[in-house]
């Protein structure tokens, strides 16, 4: 009795209660517990008569965020099945590497996605998969796919429960980015969701909460930061279908949201709307934010204008998206901290030879505790090295601690940064940059960004003879890789700097301009 139930549980205690407010459907759906209880019901009868799924199963979803990602999520629950949410953001080349890997019975889409599906389905012939079924939720779809909603409301809405399932068996697979280049599904359990539901509600979660969700459902924080909670205390999530800062406005004024969150980039965006001077967000109780340090400047600007207490966080993939807080108190005072471990997170910082430090002192953040992830998908390599023999989960983040217990992030996972709350791991980009007939050498770093926090720089030097230019090889890259990955600039230099040990010293990239 898990995350199928949970919904079960909400009719129960609140049937007529409203749950879900999806905006991104015109006219707007507004459904109650019951309702949403009745569709996820009517799915996972769909998803086992017809479809054949079974539990340990993946269900596959490409879609911008709205109630199917809530449908198939709790269906998956009721039959014991994995949730799997695709990036929509990820070039149909890279879904078809993650489809063929994870193997999902079905895909369920939108409409906006249709030539991503259209290309992913003519990748995907003549490679092993398992996708049987497409379901999309508007417009004509593509071949061989059926219409979401016509064939939901044609399935029966018997309750569906899955005896035998354990607190470790496996609900969703998060995808994170890797320094191979390669994306790892995490394996998020039923225990890991319930445990990271506590550290959050232990934070002042309440059953009157109205939530304004705006991160995408393929990250961990779109389902699991306040989504799951406010479902599990019965309160309201309101769904976007994208992030658009006067939209967000309005609907925090419309329906009195008490709670927002979201990364850095879109704090700043937000003030730059054109209703920011004028909107009414005396509703809020506290805005979240997480995925970089917020600047005070910003949080001064929030106070001042609009009265808003900050809170700020910290998590990941692998151990959910509530790992560290600082209380807003602290914004100011602790600016740059990433907060204290949350009550159910034992952190520690050790040295290369893997010795606990004290404070003030630099080395590999080290994470352990009950919302850990159950390994990777497949990988039982990358699972076992990820975690010592102590149990301690590596996350590779170099930090330090002061003496009051504030956690501080120095350096990030080796060369990976952060853009617009995006993790880039260069070594993906490189891959593809090496598969250019021109390039002979390339390194991609980050670099400061007033609106992104950092954006991409590719330095490239070229084999001898090659007259590869910056627009050429921005082609090449967009042509094989997200949007957000590919950097902003292209550098053409002479050579690269080396070390002794044969070494690209991206550090010393970041001090030249060209």
């Amino acid at each position: 009795m898990y995350i199928g139930d949970y919904l079960a549980r909400r009719e129960l205690y609140s049937p007529d209660r409203l749950a879900i407010i999806d905006t991104g459907k015109s006219p707007e759906w507004r459904l109650t517990y019951r309702q949403m209880n009745d569709r996820a019901n009517r799915l996972a009868n769909l998803l086992r008569d017809e479809v054949g799924v079974a539990q340990g199963d993946r269900v596959a979803i490409l879609a911008h965020d709205g109630v199917e990602h809530l449908d198939a999520f709790f269906a998956c629950g009721k039959l014991g099945a994995v949730h799997t949410a695709l990036n929509w953001r990820l070039h149909p080349r890279e879904l078809a590497d993650i489809v063929a890997r994870t193997t999902p019975r079905a895909l369920i889409f939108s409409d906006d996605m249709r030539s991503q599906v259209a290309e992913l389905q003519a990748l995907l012939r003549g490679r092993p998969h398992a996708i049987g079924h497409y379901f999309h939720t508007e417009g004509d779809g593509v071949g061989g796919s059926t219409h979401y909603e016509t064939t939901l409301r044609s399935s029966p809405a018997t309750p569906v429960t899955t005896d035998g399932l354990e607190a470790e068996d496996i609900a969703a697979l998060i995808f994170t980015g890797g320094t191979t280049g390669l994306p790892k599904a995490a394996q998020v359990s039923h225990r890991m969701i319930a445990w990271n539901t506590l550290n959050t509600v232990i934070h002042d979660v309440t059953h009157d909460d109205v939530y304004l969700n705006v991160f995408p459902m393929f990250h961990t924080g779109g389902l699991f930061v306040y989504t799951l909670p406010q479902i599990i205390f019965g309160g309201v999530t309101i769904l976007m279908r994208q992030f658009d800062p006067a939209r967000v406005l309005e609907l925090i004024e419309r329906e009195r949201a008490t709670i927002f969150a979201a990364v850095p980039t879109m704090y700043q965006l937000i003030t730059q709307a054109p209703n920011w001077a004028t909107a009414d967000l005396s509703s809020l109780r506290f805005c979240t934010s997480g995925g970089a340090p917020l600047p005070v400047p910003l949080v001064e600007q929030y106070t001042r204008e609009k009265g808003i207490r900050f809170k700020q966080g910290f998590g990941m993939t692998e151990f959910g998206p509530g790992i560290f807080a600082l209380a807003p108190e602290d914004a100011i005072r602790k600016a740059g901290s990433i907060g204290r471990p949350n009550f159910y997170v034992d952190a520690r910082i050790v040295d290369d030879d893997n010795r606990f430090l004290g404070p003030n002192e630099d080395g590999e953040l080290v994470l352990k505790g009950p919302s850990y992830c159950s390994g990777y998908f497949h990988d039982p390599v990358a699972s076992a090295e990820a975690v010592d023999e102590r149990g301690y989960f590596h996350t590779g983040d170099i930090a330090r601690y002061d003496a009051e217990g504030y956690f501080y992030i120095v350096d990030r996972k080796k060369d990976m940064f952060i853009s617009g709350g995006e993790n880039i791991y260069p070594a993906e980009i490189e891959k593809v940059l090496y598969g250019h007939p021109g390039v002979l050498m390339c390194a991609v770093i980050g670099l400061p960004d007033a609106k992104w926090g950092e954006v991409g720089k590719a330095c490239v030097v070229l084999k001898p003879g090659a007259t590869a230019d910056e627009a050429e090889l921005l082609a090449y890259m967009a042509d094989r890789l997200a949007k957000y990955k590919v950097p902003r600039t292209v550098a053409i230099m002479d050579a690269l700097p080396i070390s002794s040990a044969g070494k690209i010293l991206k550090r010393e990239l970041k001090t030249i301009r060209n």
